[in-house]
């Protein structure tokens, strides 16, 4: 072993004597030279003394076992996750962060957070709390947050009894109507209804061949008939429509709501007395407004239950006690929540079902800009999966969403601000590659518009979602307490906090993946294709460091 290391001593001798000879020293692109051929003997020698030393003192790169993929970061001395401990000794003796939050926010945004602290950490990062206040203030915010929960949630309960009552009148005006159809028809096909109409039409014309002089007037009565016959004959076709629809009503048509049926008996009852009247839906501004309300939540409520009916299994393993709920438990509470087809669920996937609905609901009623969309489901299911508090996984969600809500508009203006970001990100640092793009006509990076909507939760698994989300969140709430950009030091970190890290990350996604587009693909069905398919196969440290070291390079020109 000694004999094998005396060339690497003799050579190293060799190059410290060489860089430090006067005539070296005279020339500084030559000092310079032999300052890195010193180095590189250096670090030839500790490779080889690492190398060659025995297997039971050797030790591999330490790998962050973080989502199931091995970190490059691990060979870049990449920091841990904010540890319990370290999260304790954040705090002063009134339970403020140190230094308006910076030290955290660092730890968070450099390795994500400890899963057992996540339930506490997360309303830090999420806005629920402030990072600069105290534990008086957070217990104050607390209660006031849970109270303002509860009374949507009373709102919500009384959505849900009206709905129920509607359905019940529906039912029972469908049944009577279908009941008195049969009579109703008998007296509309018989002759003496064909009889009377005649009679009524022979009077008129009778009555107007008696006088030639009054034949204006005769010709104006004539015309109010006729608009009279044809108002009785269009309002027996009106009802002979809603009877045969009632006969052959499909399972979604009566999951529609009674209040169609309620405008339609109103609006004949107006004009039986008197036709003048103008419709209902026309009288009142404000009840047209309520009606629309009405039909949207309920239209929201439908389509959650749906969703949340459907959600995975796979957040169990991240909540040992929501896992172990009794089935009578989780029956009870999905029904004081309205849920329905969910028999062949497991009592855990009852329960977050159940929550799904109350919590999703609630910010219907909390944003009725937004309302629900389909995806929003995807975001809150790892949050309550940690937090167990419905008012705080609430509060947690509506943080999210302030940033993520723009995501589910309905004019998409949010997703087209965002993939035209990422398109030029793209642009920006690989002109080659968006040229491709654009001869495919993929320049509007629509291929990878679901990323944009629910944040990588579909191409990731549920761990890297998290980490993924933590970092961000981070970068978010450093800029919402104004930490400048010089306190987060140098190397890795000099990346500036950013809104717009998911879409680094999404650009930087898609430049790991350049040489598979360019030589491979050749039309945006295929890249398409391979964005749908990439669960699993991603490394969500390697893609936040290439994320950040976009952000380093071209945060000034985005």
């Amino acid at each position: 072993m000694l004999t094998e290391r005396k060339p690497l001593m003799r050579a190293l001798r060799r190059s410290h004597t060489s860089s430090s000879s006067p005539s070296n020293s005279s020339s500084p692109s030559s000092s310079s030279s032999s300052s890195w051929i010193h180095l590189r003997s250096v670090l030839l020698v500790v490779a080889f003394l690492s190398s060659s030393s025995s297997p039971s003192s050797s030790s591999s790169p330490v790998s962050i076992d973080r989502g199931g993929h091995k970190s490059p970061w691990s060979f870049r001395r990449r920091k841990l996750a904010l540890l319990p401990k370290q999260w304790k000794s954040l705090f002063t003796a009134d339970g403020k962060l140190y230094d308006g939050g910076v030290k955290f926010l660092k730890k968070a945004r450099s390795g994500g957070v400890d899963p057992s602290i996540r339930a506490e950490v997360w309303p830090f990062l999420l806005g629920v709390y402030d990072v600069n206040s105290s534990k008086e203030e957070r217990d104050h915010t607390r209660a006031q947050k849970r109270k303002e929960y509860e009374n949507l949630q009373k709102r919500c309960q009384q959505n849900l009894k009206q709905r129920e009552k509607s359905l019940k009148l529906k039912e029972t005006t469908v049944t009577s109507n279908n009941e008195n159809s049969g009579e109703f028809n008998q007296v509309i096909d018989s002759p003496e209804f064909e009889d009377d109409v005649s009679a009524i039409k022979s009077s008129f014309t009778e009555g107007c061949s008696l006088a030639a002089e009054g034949s204006d007037n005769c010709d104006q009565t004539l015309q109010r008939s006729d608009l009279i016959l044809e108002d009785c004959d269009r309002s027996v076709l009106t009802c002979e429509e809603v009877f045969a629809g009632n006969t052959d009503s499909t399972d979604s048509d009566s999951s529609e709501e009674p209040e169609n049926m309620e405008l339609f008996i109103a609006t004949e009852t107006i004009k039986e007395k008197d036709l003048s009247v103008p419709a209902l839906e026309n009288s009142h501004p404000d009840a047209e407004s309520d009606f629309q309300k009405d039909e949207n939540f309920a239209t929201w409520q439908r389509i959650i239950r749906v969703d949340a009916v459907r959600a995975n299994a796979e957040w169990i393993m991240y909540s040992p006690t929501q896992a172990a709920i009794s089935e009578l438990k989780a029956r009870r509470l999905a029904e004081n929540v309205g849920l329905k087809d969910y028999d062949h669920l497991e009592p855990c996937r009852i329960f977050h079902a159940t929550r799904l609905v109350a919590i999703l609901e609630a910010y219907a009623l909390y944003d009725p800009e937004i309302g629900y969309c389909q995806g929003m489901s995807d975001l809150l299911s790892p949050i309550i999966a940690v937090i167990e508090e419905d008012f705080e996984a609430f509060w947690c969600f509506v943080g999210f969403m302030k940033k993520a809500r723009h995501n589910f508009r309905l004019d998409e203006v949010g997703i087209r601000r965002q993939l035209g970001i990422v398109a030029k990100i793209i642009k920006c640092k690989d002109i080659h590659l968006y040229k491709h793009l654009e001869n495919l006509q993929a320049e509007d990076c629509f291929f990878v518009y679901r990323m944009v909507v629910v944040l990588f939760r579909r191409e990731l698994n549920l761990e890297q979602t998290l980490c993924l989300w933590e970092v961000m969140w981070a970068d978010q709430a450093a800029i919402c307490a104004g930490i400048a950009k010089s306190a987060w030091g140098r190397m890795r970190l000099r990346a500036p906090p950013t809104d717009d890290l998911l879409l680094y990350a999404i650009a930087a996604c898609v430049l790991q993946r350049r040489k598979l587009i360019i030589e491979k693909y050749s039309s945006v069905d295929d890249i398409m294709k391979d964005c749908n398919n990439m669960a699993g196969q991603l490394d969500v440290w390697k893609l936040l460091d290439d994320a950040h070291d976009l952000v380093v390079t071209l945060h000034d020109k985005i």
